[in-house]
């Protein structure tokens, strides 16, 4: 069940059936592959508005595809749907999704366990965080991209992740 954004009271009638690949694609945290959605071709023209909202707005997020761009040229919503498709915002961006990628391009989840690939002196602070040192348990800057919070010495600090490797 996904419930097409903004919602103020879940119900069904803001709410569709989603398989796990198509809602972690909607919700952006997966790159999206666009084979998966072709469908979208077919499942624009339904009468449910939830479906025209979503088929609308992942067909703009992938404009650059040729099959897409020709679906999206034909699409028709009325004007309560149009708006409520461009509510997000989505509509604005491309199919790419940033993610958190260490120096060796490997995806970073909070929690992870990371290494210092240099050594980094830590501003306003006597802390020297030295190559090879271990952070256990970091957490993502939801805001950036390029930067994660560890432990160091018990300090709490912001690193760019282009300093450090899985571990």
């Amino acid at each position: 069940m996904y419930e097409v954004p903004p919602v103020d009271i879940p119900s069904a009638d803001n709410s569709i059936y989603v398989c796990e690949t198509c809602k972690s694609q909607i919700e952006k945290r997966e790159q999206i592959d666009p084979e998966h959605w072709r469908v979208l071709t077919e499942t624009m023209w339904s009468e449910y508005a939830p479906v025209q909202v979503v088929a609308w707005r992942m067909l703009s997020r992938l404009r650059n595809e040729s099959w897409a761009a020709d679906s999206l040229d034909i699409l028709y919503l009325d004007d309560d749907t149009l708006e409520w498709a461009k509510k997000t915002g989505d509509h604005e961006q491309d199919a790419t999704v940033q993610f958190h990628q260490d120096s060796n391009g490997t995806r970073l989840y909070d929690g992870d366990t990371v290494v210092l690939i240099k050594t980094l002196d830590v501003k306003g602070s006597s802390v020297n965080a030295k190559l090879g040192t271990v952070i256990k348990n970091i957490r993502l800057d939801p805001n950036n991209t390029d930067y994660i919070e560890g432990k160091i010495d018990g300090q709490t600090i912001v690193i760019l992740t282009k300093y450090l490797r899985k571990g």
